[in-house]
């Protein structure tokens, strides 16, 4: 297993321990099942984040693929850090 393969389920099992079983994809809000988990960066690398845990989000693969064909996505105002997301 890749590093990059355990700190995902890593993160996966701790959000998922939080939050009774329910992970939350960052993007969209729905729920990840455990196949369908990318980890997804809050502040792109490109941009200057980094790959440290409290950058690092679960998102659907099809989610975080959209995002970055997207380019950068706007925060929402009322949650610092969170995506804006649409409805």
């Amino acid at each position: 297993m890749s590093r990059l393969s355990h700190t995902r389920d890593k993160i996966y099992k701790t959000v998922a321990r939080q939050l009774h079983g329910q992970v939350p994809c960052w993007v969209c809000g729905e729920h990840v099942l455990p196949a369908a988990a990318t980890l997804e960066h809050i502040r792109p690398l490109s941009e200057g984040g980094n790959s440290h845990a409290e950058n690092l989000a679960i998102s659907h693969e099809r989610c975080n693929n959209q995002r970055h064909a997207k380019g950068s996505v706007a925060e929402a105002p009322e949650l610092p850090g969170q995506l804006a997301r649409s409805l």
